[in-house]
């Protein structure tokens, strides 16, 4: 997923309190949602930053290469502009972006 074309905030803003009970009609059940799926959105970026670096390793330490690779720095100043996983979460959720089901709920219907 290109997280940079998501138009979304990059620094925290207040929000209403009511646009999270919408889809559950349970803020903590919002709140919930919203940290997993923020921590997915956090490994995916991890993983794919991970990938880009490993092109960068090299076998032996050599303190000139940290200062003259500037791919790398470009890499780094690319994450560091994105959004932060938790907006990008909180983005989604309110623009009904995000697929969610409570099993809990599911179950409790059927009896």
């Amino acid at each position: 997923m290109d997280y940079k074309k998501i138009k979304t905030d990059t620094v925290a803003v207040t929000r209403n309190i009511e646009d999270f009970k919408t889809g559950t009609n349970n803020i903590y059940e919002s709140v919930s949602i919203l940290s997993k799926r923020a921590n997915q959105i956090s490994l995916e970026m991890k993983e794919e930053l991970k990938q880009k670096l490993s092109e960068f390793a090299t076998t032996t330490d050599n303190l000139e290469e940290v200062f003259e690779n500037r791919e790398q720095i470009e890499i780094a100043k690319y994450y560091e502009q994105l959004p932060k996983p938790t907006l990008i979460s909180i983005h989604e959720f309110l623009n009904n972006e995000l697929y969610f089901r409570n099993p809990h709920k599911e179950h409790q219907d059927d009896f």
